[in-house]
């Protein structure tokens, strides 16, 4: 299921967008908004796969919103005025809907976004072996690389970087964080921020709400994760 947000500041247009939503069988409503700021705390707390987002809206207007967003999902944006097609597709958005708009074109958009994620969530080509292998599609090449030697992987739009002790240039691979994360449940990784998945054995230091992977590398530790990744040190103090 992709988990879809709905965000128009007009209550009757969410409403619609939202039940479009509900129809359609690969789709899953976790939320609907009246306003980007309220959008991007609900953010916070789940974890969200595709926007169907207005641009028009007080406050902070839709585009702005997208752009604001470090590693934005996928974007369907809506509108009364076509003239935001062409800035819409500037910021990578999956589809552009102008209102008012049917199933028909709901639809429409909707298997793009499934195309997409489809796509995103497709990279990975193994699970990783006994041996602890992983074989990555990355630049029309598949590519092994040993868990291990992961330092830290981070999430850049619909992109994932993978940090490696060698080579010092990271791999990128069309993948979701969500993807990976689930692939590398059973090793010693931990997702400590929205956009950063580490591997704990190559953790250098832990200074306030940064984990330092080496002297360039300070990552920050997200409010979601802060629990869990403190669980996880206290487990490990000597002498409790």
């Amino acid at each position: 299921m992709i988990r879809c947000l709905a965000i128009d500041d007009e209550p009757l247009a969410l409403r619609q967008l939202a039940a479009y939503i509900e129809r359609i069988p690969f789709l899953q409503l976790v939320g609907s908004c009246q306003s980007a700021l309220d959008a991007r705390q609900l953010m916070e707390e789940t974890d969200v796969d595709a926007l169907f987002i207005d641009i028009n809206m007080p406050d902070l207007n839709g585009m702005e919103f997208v752009k604001s967003l470090s590693v934005p999902p996928l974007i369907v944006f809506t509108t009364a005025y076509s003239e935001y097609a062409v800035e819409g597709y500037k910021v990578d958005a999956v589809d552009y809907l102008l209102k008012p708009f049917g199933m028909d074109d709901m639809l429409r958009a909707a298997n793009k976004v499934k195309k997409q994620y489809d796509l995103q969530n497709t990279a990975i080509l193994s699970e990783p072996t006994d041996d602890g292998e992983l074989y990555l599609k990355t630049e029309h090449r598949v590519v092994r690389i040993e868990t291990g030697s992961i330092r830290y992987l981070e999430g850049m739009s619909e992109y994932l970087k993978i940090y490696l002790d060698k080579p010092l240039k990271p791999i990128t691979v069309l993948l979701s964080m969500k993807k990976m994360e689930e692939r590398l449940k059973s090793g010693p990784f931990m997702r400590i921020h929205r956009s950063y998945i580490i591997n704990l054995k190559k953790i250098q230091e832990v200074n306030k709400n940064r984990v330092i992977m080496d002297a360039d590398t300070y990552l920050p530790i997200g409010d979601m994760y802060r629990d869990a990744f403190n669980a996880y040190l206290e487990s490990k103090f000597i002498g409790k």
